[in-house]
């Protein structure tokens, strides 16, 4: 087995709304005047013989490498006439990596692919579309049907499934059950428990904060968890006005709260943290609350423990119900240039198959998309992955859905806006003035995208 460990430097900047809008149009005339197969560069690829080498790029390396090469070593043990080159990139530098290669060539033949992106590389043509391989495969009928739609409706438009999913991963809110105990406080049910505890639980002169914040990258979509979640509203768009509602008065002023315990509840620190450093903060200090998502709940056990933390789904709001944005599915797409489709089908098929999604799935502590790998026992013994699977699945959840089919939404969702949100934190912009300018990016894409579609 052939393990590379490769990482890109992201380029930065953001890709202008005319070069994305121009990607887009071109991918849907292409659909609507009979696509001739094409991937990027006019590279349609091959079946192949179905055996020989084929390249996969895992879209988190590094946090998912060790599981990732287990399942490959099963892969070629069941497939000795296939070899799979394994190439871990860092999940922030991903989507700079794949758009380098659609324009430059080099894609691999598998990758990940989640929602978040599927917009941006279905517009430039660059995936295969799955649909006809996943109903004639041993997967039929057993992946989640919710996680389909999901990866369909974030494929820009045109119905076809562009990645097979693999996982769902879901916001928690992880407090410390042992420093809850001691300051004699409550479960953080609610955001009101969630603010007092934040406060009650900190003492700045002892390095003891109540909660660690998120302020460097992938801070947007806590920041508009947390918002929504305690707005209550419950939908992205107004249907009435054609706009986003993420610049509604509710949500400004809930992340005019949030952002506030930057500093006051929350180390100095922090307005740099990405996740990994927000997680290992919390795991080596004494911090009482952190939001993250199901996949660093291993992190934690290992950390801490079992007996000292919980994982809670998100808090409920004002009205006693629970409103919190969706995370993106993710999943595994083959790529349209690829010359051994066939030999890259059979993985795809393989890593979402039972015994392998299941165990990708208690590694990373996530929501398996195969249906029976989410009735094995290790869901049960797994509290916050258990709980969060209750709560999308009784009705207490309302999810507002995020925007994943605009081909901008990574970009304006990054690149252009958590710079924006390090200076809410700093107290340089306005709350307003930082969702106001959100706002006005989103409704000009919106708009661009019903008038390609139209």
């Amino acid at each position: 087995m052939k393990i590379s460990m490769r990482s890109s430097r992201s380029t930065g900047g953001r890709r202008t709304t005319a070069v994305v809008a121009l990607g887009a149009v071109l991918a849907l005339t292409a659909t609507a005047c009979g696509d001739d197969g094409s991937g990027a560069g006019g590279d349609k690829g091959a079946e192949g013989s179905g055996k020989g080498k084929i390249v996969f790029w895992d879209n988190n390396g590094g946090i998912r490498t060790d599981v990732w090469k287990e399942i490959i070593a099963d892969f070629e043990k069941a497939n000795p006439d296939i070899d799979v080159e394994y190439v871990g990139i860092a999940a922030k530098e991903y989507q700079s990596k794949v758009d380098t290669a659609i324009r430059g060539g080099g894609l691999p033949d598998v990758g990940g692919v989640g929602a978040a992106m599927l917009a941006g590389f279905s517009a430039q043509n660059a995936l295969e579309p799955l649909d006809n391989r996943l109903t004639g495969s041993s997967l039929n009928s057993k992946i989640n049907k919710d996680m389909i739609e999901s990866l369909r409706a974030a494929g820009g438009g045109d119905g076809r499934l562009y990645s097979v999913p693999t996982s769902a991963n879901n916001g928690v809110l992880y407090y410390r059950t042992d420093l809850f105990g001691k300051a004699g406080l409550k479960e953080p049910a609610s955001w009101d428990d969630f603010y007092k505890a934040a406060e009650k639980l900190t003492d700045a002169g002892k390095n003891e904060f109540g909660y660690t914040i998120r302020g460097g990258a992938g801070s947007i979509a806590q920041a508009l968890d947390a918002m929504y979640g305690q707005s209550g509203i419950t939908s992205f768009w107004d249907a009435e006005k054609k706009k986003t509602t993420v610049n509604d008065p509710k949500n400004v002023e809930a992340l005019e709260k949030y952002a506030g315990l930057y500093k006051k509840v929350t180390p100095s620190a922090d307005v740099n943290n990405d996740f990994a450093k927000m997680v290992a903060q919390w795991d080596s200090g004494t911090i009482g609350m952190l939001h993250h998502n199901l996949g660093s709940y291993q992190d934690h056990v290992k950390a801490l423990g079992v007996d000292k933390f919980r994982g809670i789904p998100q808090p409920v709001g004002a009205s006693g119900k629970r409103v919190q944005v969706s995370n993106p599915v993710d999943g595994l797409g083959l790529f349209k240039s690829s010359k051994n489709k066939e030999a890259a089908w059979k993985f795809i098929e393989f890593a979402a198959s039972h015994q392998e999604n299941s165990k990708f799935n208690e590694s990373a502590g996530q929501v398996p998309a195969n249906t029976e790998a989410a009735k094995d026992a290790w869901i049960d013994k797994a509290e916050p992955t258990k709980l969060a699977t209750q709560a999308l699945n009784d009705g207490s959840t309302t999810i507002v859905q995020l925007p994943y089919y605009l081909p901008d939404w990574n970009t304006i969702s990054k690149a252009d806006n958590e710079p924006n949100f390090q200076k809410v934190l700093l107290g340089k912009m306005s709350a307003k003035s930082f969702l106001d300018g959100m706002a006005e990016q989103l409704n000009e894409a919106q708009a661009e995208w019903n008038e390609q579609k139209n």
